[in-house]
């Protein structure tokens, strides 16, 4: 038998879905399927540039994030460790290099950590690059912090260790975090690699809580307009991440079209819902407007593809019913009848929108992001 050879004249139409199989198959890896379609669709925009026409938007796939599977597994925990290493993990025994031992060991991993992930991206190694990005975005609070100390510009008062960046709300950190945004928003458009937004949204998470101890330093610790910041932040990052959402899944070019929104809108979510159920009210009007707004976070999450919405307003819309069968209608016999007739009338509701999603998906995707398998 013979190998057949297709000829030059022949033509394939490949989709994104095809190498999804591919990769699937265990023909091509994961990482190889995302770098040749990058490939192509780089050649296919050059060539309709050069014709004078643009591809569509819908032509470049939306990037759903690499696949979970053991090499992944790996990269991700191995990053993990690495970064936690330079962050959570920090010890005394390794500050007592003082300053300047810190702040050399701090420069030679970010360099180094650059490095490769230059060098990984280029092969097309996204997820590793977007690791060593990441944790080179993790030391810059250590490397402003060595700076601060070594110039004599450090605030006096509160802790002064670097561990304590991580453990100890105090309106020092703000420089820090403020620096951390600055240099991470340099390298996230330098390299364009989801990943690396996810030290950016927790530094959002913690200059909330710093913001709020700065505004009260004169007054003292107070937990609940340290809540009340958080909330207005957590609406603040949702809002930048369905910003960012849109214009990623509007994009014509291939790198943007990635989930660059997904870390923001996790711990803005957090940020707002968990701001939000540490409001307590005595009204019960208060209670059962909670409630539903936490229905609104339910379907909104499912429109817009992002779970992180969906279950925090489950969790939510279960606090409630669980306050009402146990201090409102503890004593009601009918209480469960009416749970019961209520999840049915949702479940039917989840029947009609079955029936007409694709009308209602044609009608949003003007004004909201189209919806995509996300991990979000």
């Amino acid at each position: 038998m013979t190998e057949s050879t297709p000829s030059a004249q022949e033509q394939v139409n490949l989709r994104w879905q095809d190498l999804q199989d591919a990769a699937s198959d265990g023909l091509v890896t994961t990482t190889q399927a995302q770098a040749l379609w990058q490939r192509w669709s780089a050649e296919q925009q050059l060539r309709a540039a050069t014709q004078g026409t643009l591809p569509s938007a819908s032509a470049t796939p939306w990037a759903t994030g690499p696949a979970f599977g053991f090499t992944n597994v790996l990269y991700y925990f191995g990053g993990l460790v690495a970064i936690g290493a330079m962050s959570l993990f920090m010890t005394l025994g390794f500050e007592r290099l003082g300053a300047g031992g810190l702040l050399a060991i701090a420069l030679a991993y970010l360099i180094a950590c650059l490095k490769v992930a230059d060098h990984f991206k280029v092969r097309g190694l996204v997820v590793p690059a977007g690791i060593l990005a990441t944790l080179a975005v993790v030391l810059v609070p250590l490397i402003v912090w060595c700076v601060q100390n070594l110039l004599g510009l450090w605030p006096p008062g509160g802790d002064s260790r670097f561990s304590a960046y991580h453990t100890h709300i105090n309106w020092r950190w703000l420089t820090l975090e403020f620096a951390t945004l600055a240099a991470g928003a340099v390298m996230l458009w330098r390299y364009r690699l989801p990943y690396m937004v996810m030290p950016l949204a927790v530094t959002v998470w913690y200059m909330s809580m710093d913001v709020a101890n700065a505004l009260m330093q004169n007054e003292g610790f107070d937990w609940q307009f340290t809540r009340d910041v958080s909330l207005v932040f957590g609406i603040a990052t949702c809002a930048l991440a369905l910003w960012v959402d849109v214009r990623s899944r509007r994009s014509r070019d291939t790198e943007a079209r990635q989930d660059f929104a997904f870390w923001l809108y996790l711990f803005g979510a957090i940020m707002f819902w968990g701001s939000l159920s540490l409001r307590d009210s005595d009204s019960e009007w208060g209670k059962f407007a909670y409630c539903l707004l936490n229905v609104v976070l339910v379907f909104g999450g499912a429109v817009i593809g992002r779970r992180v919405f969906t279950v925090l307003g489950a969790l939510g819309v279960a606090g409630y019913l669980g306050y009402l069968a146990h201090r409102v209608f503890q004593d009601s016999l009918l209480f469960p009848f009416a749970l019961t007739l209520l999840g049915l009338g949702f479940v039917a509701l989840g029947v009609w929108w079955q029936r007409h999603e694709a009308d209602i998906q044609a009608r949003l995707g003007r004004l909201l992001p189209l919806k995509g398998h996300t991990s979000a």
